[in-house]
This record gives structure tokens, C-alpha cells and sequence, in this order.
């Protein structure tokens, strides 16, 4: 089939290269410009680059809703359009111009976790699998019929860039059985259950600040998903901006008030946690490694030199 593609960041050069190795044709390639935002400099595989090393046309669009693009779209004469991660919508009149329509990849296990940062939110809800599925696009984002879906589970250590790794090594796979199905003349596929939909805005730094009215184990969870090299979870001490590296769920159950900074266990110093703290029956957050303002890294017991005072999420 002639194939164009939309997508962007390594999801999206992993599914060109998939369809560069495959039986298809790819025609054209449509890509966003380079970004500075905190989750597009990371896993920035530049598809634009990929593209050109193998001769095929590349245009560059925040969104895709000119007249040159659709033009550009109609003489490319596409079967069917591929798209993974590309951030913007794409109107009907672009996806629904190939005859096949328009396959979307996506880094969640749909209904569940569509629009942004699917593998950070799965995370810390503590979902026990995630994956990836590709889906034929329609005018609800992320909510057409799914072509096939695959799932990897959660490990009890894993972060969100141990699971990006599992993930993304699905990408390949899934769209070349979606595409072969699809050129195989399959055209009845999975609806989705919309009664189990969800959807995810762009997360900021405010979806990283630490509430230590959180319960300890989703806020170890919290930790866990904003690994590097993505943004830290942070906190503040003394006024300062204090950033979480790694941590645990403390042995012992703590009482108090949350983010008092309160007592060393094990490797860590433990932080109280939870709403209801002051009943006594919560584990707190045992801090084992920080990042301070001036860019030091310490262990927990090296950076809480003394118990007492609170961590809070204003300065």
C-alpha cells in the first residue's frame, strides 16, 4: 500500500522505520517541528531526519490543517495514513481521505489512557499492564475501532522509562500486522467500549509537585514515573525546591502530619504520608536520594542531616 505518515519523537520514527522495512510504499511523511517543551526534548528521534536519508518527502506542521498540506495529501495519493504521536488533531477531511482511512498507534491499552502521556498516568495508577494499539482513527480522538492492541505487564520496580522500553519495541510489530490485516481486505474490528474510556491532558510541572496528602504508595509510584530522563518529582525544604529521585514505602506505619520529615529506615529517611496520617496507620515515604537546588545528588540520610521540620509543596 502507499503509505503516509504523521508522527513525531522516537514513537514516531520507530513507526516509520517499521514501514520503511515493510512491503510498503511510504510517500510522504508530515512531522512537527523540533519543541522545547520538557516531554518533546526527550525520546527525540528526529522522523524528519529519518525521512530524508531514505528520499521521502517531508513537510513540517504544528497541525495539519492547510490547504498546501491537503493538496500535497491528495497527490500523494495515499491507501491509508499511519500516525503515532502526532500532537495535534487531524480533521476529517485528512483522515478520512485515503481509501483505507487512517491507523493511529498508541502507547496505551484503549479505552483506557488516550490523549497524552499514557505509560506517567498508567504509572501511578498503578495499572498492572500497559501496551500499545492501533486503532482506525475517526473524529473522537483516540476512540475508533482497534485493529489489534498488545500488552506488556507493570513490574513491581519498573519506571515509565523501563515501561517506554517496553512499549515502543511494539510499535514495529503492531503496525505491520495492523497494516496487513487492513491490505488483506479485513474491515470489521473491535469496537471500543466507551463506558471504559479515559483520557489524559499534557502533564506540567504541577502534575509532578509532590502532595504529601497522597497515600506513600502512589506517591512511590510518583517517583517511580518521573525517572529520568524525564522531570523529577519535586518537593520543597526550607524553602528550597528539593527533587525526589528514588524512594520506597516505608516498613513501618507513621503518624502524624503529612510531609513531616521524621525518621531514618533502612536507606531512606521517611517523610509522613497521607491524608488520614494523623491516625497512625499509614506507611509513610522513605526518601533514599534527592537532587538539591544547586543540582547535588545525596542519599536521603546524607541530605536530612537532622529529623524534624516538613517537606512542603509550596516554597
Amino acid at each position: 500500500m502507499r503509505v503516509v505518515m504523521f508522527g513525531y519523537q522516537t514513537w514516531g520514527h520507530r513507526t516509520l522505520q517499521a514501514l520503511l522495512d515493510s512491503e510498503h510504499d511510504v510517500v510522504m511523511v508530515v512531522t512537527h517541528p523540533r519543541s522545547e517543551h520538557a516531554y518533546e526534548r526527550i525520546w527525540s528521534d528526529s522522523v524528519a531526519d529519518l525521512a530524508e536519508e531514505h528520499g521521502v518527502p517531508v513537510l513540517i506542521r504544528n497541525r495539519p490543517d492547510d490547504e498546501e498540506l491537503f493538496e500535497r495529501l491528495k497527490d500523494a495519493d495515499p491507501d491509508i495514513i499511519v500516525a503515532n504521536n502526532w500532537r495535534t488533531w487531524i480533521p476529517p477531511r485528512i483522515f478520512g481521505l485515503p481509501r483505507h482511512g487512517t491507523l493511529n498507534v498508541h502507547d496505551s491499552l484503549l479505552p483506557k489512557y488516550a490523549g497524552f502521556s499514557p505509560l506517567i498516568w498508567a504509572l501511578i495508577n498503578g495499572e498492572s499492564e500497559v501496551g500499545v494499539t492501533a486503532h482506525l482513527m475517526d473524529e473522537e480522538l483516540d476512540a475508533g475501532d482497534i485493529v489489534i492492541q498488545r500488552a506488556v505487564p507493570v513490574g513491581p520496580a519498573d519506571t515509565t522509562t523501563d515501561l517506554f522500553h517496553k512499549t515502543v519495541d511494539l510499535i514495529a510489530p503492531v503496525t505491520t500486522e495492523a497494516l496487513g490485516l487492513i491490505a488483506s481486505g479485513q474491515t470489521e474490528f473491535t469496537k471500543q467500549d466507551r463506558s471504559q474510556a479515559s483520557f489524559f491532558h499534557k502533564r506540567s510541572a504541577e502534575d509532578i509537585r509532590i502532595d504529601w496528602n497522597w497515600p506513600a504508595a502512589d506517591l512511590e509510584r510518583l517517583v517511580r514515573a518521573q525517572s529520568a530522563p524525564y522531570p523529577s518529582a519535586f518537593t520543597f525544604h526550607k524553602g528550597e525546591r528539593l527533587e525526589v529521585l528514588s524512594a520506597v514505602v516505608s516498613q513501618g506505619r507513621y503518624g502524624g502530619t503529612p510531609g513531616r520529615v521524621f525518621y531514618r529506615e533502612g536507606d531512606g529517611v521517611v517523610i509522613v504520608a497521607g491524608a488520614d496520617a494523623r491516625t497512625g496507620r499509614n506507611h509513610g515515604l522513605a526518601i533514599t536520594r534527592v537532587r538539591t537546588a544547586d543540582g547535588r545528588e545525596l542519599t536521603g540520610t546524607e541530605y536530612f542531616s537532622s529529623m524534624g521540620g516538613y517537606l512542603t509543596s509550596r516554597p
